[in-house]
């Protein structure tokens, strides 16, 4: 029988998708190659799906522009079962997905959130829920009190809905389809969940857009990984500079009119708008001050 490839392999592992995964880490994080880096500009927006799990993650892209093609049961049931296959965290299963089919429902949502049309435009749209309440009933059917009510059980529900929902891009991508995660429903957590009707111990994380894609976005480079892996212990020294290289290498992603720049009537017009500008003007907007209210009205402890 023959033998899978070792851990390290990775020639035998890709095949000849080799070349082309170096090529896509190249343009992803701005490494060398033999040839030199690979710009973005190089990598086609048309590339099919990498027959490979690596190069289809490499080759990630968002999908907000969709054609009109149905997305069929069958197909989004078979996505949906590789999604629910992901870990979970000590088996607890602490996800629920909602399909969003109601037409009323659909377009109240997409009426929250009218700067991202997509959301009434995919074939589908589902909303990724974090579930507290199963093991809940789970323990009161075994007349077994629940003792862990604090912090980390939201924590528990949420990373297993975040990692179900990764897995979902993964298998929607590897047929063909095309995804957008929304996580701005949360600005608008508790209309939301009375328009699905959540019970308590079960809040939304984050909508999904699924379709068959009219248009692909650009590969969005990431940051260099020399920011974001370290080695036996968190280091920094360098990180400024780096994420200075960052902006300049995606210059041309980040250069909007000025009239396009976040919240340009508070901070002005910046002559160079990098990645880093955009981000931290992103995050100086107070928002979602009413997540803890809600997680608390929906039962949650967050000690």
């Amino acid at each position: 029988m023959a033998q899978p490839p070792g851990p390290h392999n990775t020639s035998d592992a890709s095949g000849s998708f080799g070349a082309d995964l170096q090529r896509l880490v190249a343009a992803r994080f701005a490494r060398e190659t033999p040839d030199g880096p690979t710009p973005i500009a190089e990598v086609p927006l048309s590339d099919a799906p990498s027959p490979s799990t690596l190069g289809l993650m490499l080759g990630h892209r968002s999908c907000r522009q969709y054609s009109d093609a149905p997305l069929h049961d069958e197909l989004l049931d078979l996505v949906l079962a590789a999604a629910f296959s992901t870990p979970s965290k000590s088996d607890l299963q602490q996800c629920s997905v909602i399909l969003v089919d109601d037409p009323q429902r659909r377009s109240a949502i997409a009426e929250l959130i009218p700067t991202m049309p997509w959301i009434a435009e995919a074939a589908r749209f589902l909303i990724f829920c974090a579930d507290g309440r199963r093991v809940r009933h789970i323990g009161e059917g075994h007349d077994v009190p629940f003792a862990n009510d604090h912090l980390d059980a939201v924590l528990n529900a949420a990373g297993d809905a975040a990692m179900h929902l990764s897995s979902f891009i993964w298998a929607a991508e590897s047929v063909g389809l095309g995804t957008c995660p929304i996580s701005v429903i949360r600005n608008h957590i508790e209309e939301v969940a009375e328009i699905v009707e959540l019970p308590d111990h079960v809040f939304p994380f984050a909508g999904m857009c699924v379709g068959w894609p009219q248009q692909l976005r650009r590969l969005s480079p990431r940051l260099p990984m020399s920011v974001t892996v370290h080695r036996d212990r968190y280091q920094e020294s360098d990180t400024a500079e780096l994420i200075d290289d960052y902006d300049r290498r995606r210059a041309g992603d980040y250069q909007p009119p000025p009239n396009q720049q976040v919240d340009v009537d508070r901070w002005g017009a910046a002559d160079f708008y990098g990645w880093s500008l955009e981000k931290a003007r992103m995050v100086a907007r107070r928002e979602r001050d009413q997540l803890a209210g809600f997680l608390r009205r929906q039962g949650f402890g967050l000690d």
